[in-house]
């Protein structure tokens, strides 16, 4: 009877507050984390007071707010490991749609899409990709990216989203691939730059016009762009335009939808990133990509792939190493190369450390556990991982 109850008393809120907000409908409820911000945690919450005054379809919920005059659902916690914690349970009790945080570790082979407001024409453009990596090959990494980008442009309601390439070091490769693809019968949709010459190499000029819905670069260079397009108007201290870095997508990410933003990000960042996050909740965006990648496979794109796999060493080069018994890595080490990455967890397991490899918002980085940090800190040192 008690469920009765409370699924009348949702459907009359939620009837009231279409009356009153115009939006009917199951809103998407977005979490968003307040700590971590270096303009303190009020900043990020005047982006969830701007979202809830835009947008009629989201429903804020914040984590890491102890404050019940908020005027928002909020989870208290007392660091942003705590926060992912309470994001975790949240994720996996359906309470929330996605959640827009910081400094959260994807694992190697997930990287984020973010969205940017180009300064030439105010034009939405996908920075394909903005953090993380989707692959160690880097030319394999931008095919990747491509797919995710397509995948997100898609969620967000274009359906024919065009691609254009940064005109940087592989992008030629990377333009041979695509064409591959699309030759296999992969749906895909090339801009043209807007330089007299056309292309799908995108100058410097593309980026500020905004000429393809999807621009695909690496992640160093993506966060960089990021950094510039959200900033450029501040001095670089305050992010103040555009949508975040966006959802990490990739092999081996999980089914939660979690978007990024940078302690820099201002309050129209943040409520930019909580618009793209619902878009892409809404968007289906895991679906997306499980769909992108189908029809690129039929297409061709394994053996595309495989072109670019780097030569193993041999078997009597690289002796088999177990992993030790698994403990909780709540700490990080990172300024590894993410060619090295592999062989440098490999190096702690080979000294009883056991470890994992991910993604941070600076680099790779190798998780340990928290009183094995120093002993770790001395094994990399030594075998010449870090300095």
């Amino acid at each position: 009877m008690s469920n009765i109850n409370q699924q009348l008393s949702d459907t009359f809120n939620a009837m009231a507050d279409g009356l009153l907000s115009g939006q009917f409908g199951k809103k998407t409820r977005i979490a968003l984390t307040l700590v971590g911000s270096e303009h303190g945690p009020q900043e990020l919450l005047r982006g969830a007071q701007l979202v809830a005054r835009q947008y009629s379809d989201i429903e804020p919920v914040l984590i890491g707010c102890d404050d019940p005059e908020c005027g928002f659902e909020c989870y208290p916690a007392a660091d942003l490991h705590e926060c992912h914690k309470v994001m975790e349970g949240l994720f996996a009790d359906k309470k929330i749609d996605g959640c827009v945080t910081l400094h959260y570790a994807f694992p190697l082979g997930v990287s984020t899409m973010g969205k940017v407001v180009t300064p030439g024409t105010g034009r939405e453009m996908i920075i394909a990709s903005t953090t993380g990596t989707t692959d160690t090959n880097r030319q394999a990494a931008l095919l990747k990216n491509t797919i995710y980008g397509i995948a997100l442009a898609k969620a967000s309601g274009i359906k024919k989203p065009t691609v254009g390439v940064l005109n940087i070091d592989g992008a030629a490769l990377c333009e041979r691939s695509l064409r591959e693809l699309a030759e296999g019968g992969y749906d895909i949709h090339f801009a043209e730059s807007g330089r007299a010459d056309g292309g799908i190499a995108m100058r410097g000029n593309d980026l500020l016009q905004g000429t393809p819905d999807v621009m695909v670069t690496d992640s160093l260079t993506g966060n960089l762009l990021m950094k510039m397009f959200s900033s450029f108007t501040t001095g670089g201290s305050y992010e103040a335009s555009g949508f975040g870095y966006g959802p990490g997508l990739g092999e081996g990410a999980s089914d939660k939808l979690i978007n990024i933003i940078s302690r820099a990000s201002g309050a129209p960042v943040v409520a930019g990133a909580m618009r793209l996050c619902a878009d892409a909740a809404k968007g289906s965006v895991m679906k997306r990509v499980d769909e992108e990648w189908e029809a690129a496979s039929l297409a061709g794109l394994n053996s595309v792939l495989a072109k670019y796999r780097q030569p193993k060493q041999p078997v009597e080069a690289k002796a088999e190493v177990t992993a030790p018994p698994e403990k909780v890595t709540d700490a990080e080490i990172g300024g590894i190369d993410i060619l090295e990455i592999e062989d440098a967890c490999q190096a702690l397991w080979k000294a009883n450390i056991f470890a994992r490899t991910g993604m941070g918002c600076t680099g790779p980085i190798v998780l340990v556990a928290r009183d094995d940090l120093e002993q770790a800190r001395a094994r990399l040192t030594e075998t010449k991982f870090i300095g």
